[in-house]
């Protein structure tokens, strides 16, 4: 299995700024920062599970760290995310904390189970079931759930429709000894969430209950 990477900033910026000076971002960072990062790097996915280093956003907090995923089959991509974790030592009001984890999940479904009315109900009951199967204690969770249609016409008429699932959510982890959170359990649980929309088969015992979507569209090549 792969070991995570992803990539740290500091400092004010754009939202896709690469950080400067401090390529690793760890020299500033303080150290419950530094700790749950160092659990991210350490964590080991799936082999389904392919991570990417990708810009962490600068505006959202003082020092944030991030990383984005492709479940892949062969040369077939199933789903992808993006996962940020953000800190903010003085602490956020609306975090209830000092640290926030942000994540975007997409994938391509059927029509037909595009338009189920539960779907955006079902998918919101994934993420926190992700949570609460790994025994994670989390605070202020929000998001949406998005789904969209695509249909073709003119010159592009004989494309079939596509419908894609778009979760988007944040949430504040409990913070433990030394006030770092369990960073390495939410990623494994956030690729919990991912391999379940990609609609892979639970990953070890335990996890059998996973309800995954009885219909997929066809994978997507690379």
């Amino acid at each position: 299995m792969a070991a995570a990477q992803g990539r740290l900033s500091d400092g004010a910026g754009g939202m896709d700024d690469a950080n400067e000076g401090d390529p690793d971002g760890t020299r500033s960072a303080p150290p419950p920062f530094r700790a749950a990062v160092d659990q991210l790097r350490a964590a080991r996915l799936r082999p389904q599970i392919e991570v990417e280093p990708t810009p962490a956003p600068k505006r959202l907090a003082p020092f944030a760290y991030a990383l984005e995923a492709t479940v892949v089959d062969g040369d077939q991509d199933l789903a992808d995310g993006r996962l940020v974790l953000l800190h903010d030592p003085a602490g956020h009001d609306a975090w209830r904390g000092t640290f926030r984890l942000v994540t975007l999940v997409r994938a391509e479904l059927e029509p037909e189970m595009a338009a189920d009315p539960l779907l955006p109900e079902v998918c919101w009951s994934w993420l926190t079931g992700a949570l609460q199967a790994r025994g994670l204690t989390y605070g202020e969770p929000s998001g949406t759930v998005t789904r969209a249609s695509s249909h073709y016409f003119g010159g592009l008429a004989e494309r079939p429709a596509t419908s894609q699932i778009e979760i988007r959510a944040s949430w504040t982890p409990r913070e433990g000894l030394g006030g770092i959170p369990e960073a390495g359990a939410h990623l494994a649980s956030w690729c919990d969430l991912l391999a379940q929309v990609a609609g892979l088969p639970p990953a070890g015992p335990g996890d059998a209950s996973v309800v995954t979507l009885p219909q997929r569209r066809g994978p997507q090549s690379r």
